[in-house]
């Protein structure tokens, strides 16, 4: 029987690369190692809520971000306010303002490579930004790049955290796979993620494929210790399943690979 390869992104988007891998001929198993939950209401966040028309550009970085932010709006603001313009890191969260809004967002061009904070930061209208409220809705934690980023280039903004991630050991059957190397290849799109899993891999799975979504996370993998990582174009699912199989049948991949 031929290994599994093991995914570790929760929910909706979990679900999408599965069948993805699946349609590719890939068995798939989740390690089901985190989840993400709303964070509960409280006095800031609401008073961010009321005071949406106030910011020129709103920035969301995850699809749970934007189905938080589009919850909140549907109960606070009955008709969406004007002349916000709308920014995500994927095309994903994207797509789930446009369903859930209405709103037009604006993202990396394919060129640049998708869902990461530096192709987004490229953006010629996030290049000028003084006397400009932006808002970033993201998890807590995280990386702070964008805020950063954009205070730094003139900005006001607020960093307003809508969900929390929670994060389990893996069953005792993934904790073998995973001390083992007794799977195809590993998944990962997480900093976060990756260093939580890391605490697991044995000698056998460090020297697995391990596709990550940008050179960022390679970075990453080699520090702590990953021997054979692929760097996808993004995070997307077409993204991953194309590095996934040309990291399994290498015949002629041009998958950047960490040394």
């Amino acid at each position: 029987m031929n290994q599994p390869v093991l995914i570790c992104r929760p929910g909706e988007r979990g679900e999408a690369l599965a069948d993805a891998i699946r349609a590719n001929g890939s068995q798939v198993e989740q390690l089901d190692v985190m989840r993400l939950a709303a964070l509960p209401e409280e006095a800031a966040q609401r008073q961010v809520w009321l005071d949406f028309d106030q910011y020129h550009k709103i920035v969301v970085v995850s699809p749970f971000a934007a189905y938080c932010l589009s919850e909140a709006i549907d109960r606070y603001w009955p008709q969406l306010p004007v002349g916000i313009n709308y920014y995500s890191v994927g095309r994903s969260t994207a797509r789930i303002l446009f369903d859930q809004l209405g709103v037009r967002v604006r993202v990396p061009p394919p060129q640049q490579g998708e869902d990461t904070s530096e192709a987004l930061l490229s953006l010629a209208s996030l290049s000028h930004l003084a006397h400009q409220r932006v808002l970033l809705v993201a998890g807590e934690g995280g990386r702070q790049v964008i805020a950063d980023t954009l205070e730094a280039r003139g900005a006001q903004v607020t960093r307003l955290a809508v969900y929390r991630r929670i994060y389990q050991p893996p069953s005792a059957a993934m904790q073998e796979r995973l001390a083992t190397g007794a799977y195809q290849a590993l998944v990962v799109t997480s900093g976060e993620l990756l260093e939580y899993l890391a605490k697991w891999c044995g000698q056998a799975a460090l020297n697995q494929p391990l596709i990550v979504s940008s050179h960022r996370l390679a970075t990453l993998a080699g520090k702590l210790g990953f021997c054979d990582f692929k760097v996808a174009s993004g995070a997307t699912p077409a993204a991953l399943v194309a590095a996934l199989d040309r990291s399994c049948n290498p015949k002629g991949a041009d998958v950047d690979q960490g040394t």
